[in-house]
């Protein structure tokens, strides 16, 4: 048991170095040499020198007692700093993926259902371009058909907005929401539903291959907390704005190609387990679609409860 606590202790303290103390230490180095340089000098590197040899010698940072509380001020901040952009990255996560933008307080709810009309008149021209030319492509004469490239760019331009016909603001919500509604349509499953009992069947090697996954989509998020989060610095330092700028559309871009992966993984594993749990719930064996996802489904749900006769 001593050896498993110390291992426990040893992978927490690597966490809590890596994801909240270094990147907070650098958040705090670049905040302190914004504070020193302001936007006047922003850029002397000498200026920035010169003033932390000052402040390295100077007696209080000498002395063993002054260099015990700068690190456990250091440490406390960055930590606070690592805490901060979780915290925030939950938020970029929320809007990201935007589960419940029908409920977003005013105005943002009115802005997300703006966005997703926009989006859904974009996909549905896209869309209609593309199944025109899917069309053209069964012509009889060759020189009337499409060429193949026009095929895939009309179907990329598709794609660039949503898999599937939008329902959400945002690309990576509707990249997740899309694997709902595939397997709606093609299996008549709710993945909602299915996907607690379908977990439980999972082999350790596949939950950590989605595991991965969704924790590439926190990462992503979390990049996006410490954009916010250095985007502050810029008030008296300018260079912290194209900082943060950049952070932001990396982590825009990590959180497309993580919840494109995601969303992937997800609906793979019930395409392909699905009759797994059809066979623990005593399902006659039949292979994947609609009548065996309908009788999963007949199986799973929860009879609606019915109310008492009042007397």
């Amino acid at each position: 048991m001593g050896v498993l606590l110390g291992e426990l202790g040893k992978k927490l303290a690597e966490r809590w170095l890596t994801l909240l103390v270094l990147p907070g230490a650098l958040y705090l180095a670049v905040a302190a040499a914004g504070h020193t340089l302001g936007h006047s000098a922003a850029l002397d590197v000498g200026r920035l020198i010169h003033t932390i040899s000052d402040a390295a010698r100077s007696p209080q940072v000498t002395a063993v007692g002054g260099q015990v509380v700068l690190l456990a001020g250091v440490l406390a901040g960055a930590a606070a700093a690592g805490l901060a952009a979780q915290s925030l990255g939950s938020v970029v996560e929320r809007v990201a993926l935007a589960a419940g933008w029908g409920v977003w307080p005013w105005p943002f709810g009115e802005l997300a259902e703006y966005r997703v009309a926009r989006r859904q008149h974009r996909w549905d021209e896209a869309r209609a371009e593309y199944e025109a030319l899917m069309l053209r492509e069964r012509a009889p004469r060759p020189a009337d058909r499409p060429k193949t490239r026009e095929r895939h760019r009309a179907a990329r331009k598709c794609e660039r907005i949503s898999v599937e016909r939008p329902e959400r603001p945002t690309w990576s919500g509707d990249r997740i929401h899309a694997a709902t509604v595939r397997l709606d349509r093609d299996a008549h499953v709710n993945l909602l539903i299915v996907w607690p009992h379908l977990w439980i069947l999972l082999s350790e090697e596949i939950r950590g291959e989605i595991g991965r996954g969704r924790a590439a989509l926190t990462r992503a998020a979390v990049l996006g907390g410490w954009a916010l989060l250095y985007l502050p610095l810029a008030w008296w330092w300018w260079p912290a704005a194209p900082l943060s700028a950049t952070l932001l559309t990396i982590s825009s871009r990590r959180l497309r190609t993580a919840a494109d992966t995601y969303a992937a993984l997800l609906e793979a594993s019930v395409r392909l387990y699905l009759t797994d749990l059809a066979d623990k719930l005593r399902i006659e064996e039949q292979p994947m679609g609609p009548l065996l996802g309908g009788e999963v489904m007949r199986r799973l749900n929860s009879p609606a409860p019915v109310s008492e006769p009042v007397l």
